[in-house]
């Protein structure tokens, strides 16, 4: 599965002295995720392992079930963030393939 969406960068409350930078995936998206994964793709805390790119960075991760969006979140990493000049509140377009 492939995807593209804008999402706006945020902070997890929990850790914002971390700084932990995450982007929400559309919750239609999300919920194609779940039932493609169905459980056989997925690791701790349900993650799901993805291919990644923003602007020219590529990279792999996983995105992780929230609850509380009913969405999957992606967490962007800081050196992604450092390459592409990228603050939380600013909007990335995002292009995402899950890996088996």
């Amino acid at each position: 599965m492939q995807l593209e969406f804008d999402a706006e960068l945020w902070i997890w409350a929990a850790r914002q002295d971390e700084s932990w930078t995450f982007v929400s995936l559309p919750p239609d998206a999300s919920e194609d995720i779940r039932h493609l994964t169905g459980g056989s793709t997925r690791r701790g805390f349900g993650a799901v392992r993805v291919e990644v790119r923003i602007g020219t960075t590529v990279w792999r991760t996983s995105i992780f079930p929230d609850a509380g969006r009913e969405a999957y979140v992606l967490p962007i990493k800081k050196a992604v963030r450092k390459a592409q000049k990228l603050d939380a509140g600013d909007t990335v377009r995002v292009a995402l393939e899950l890996v088996r």
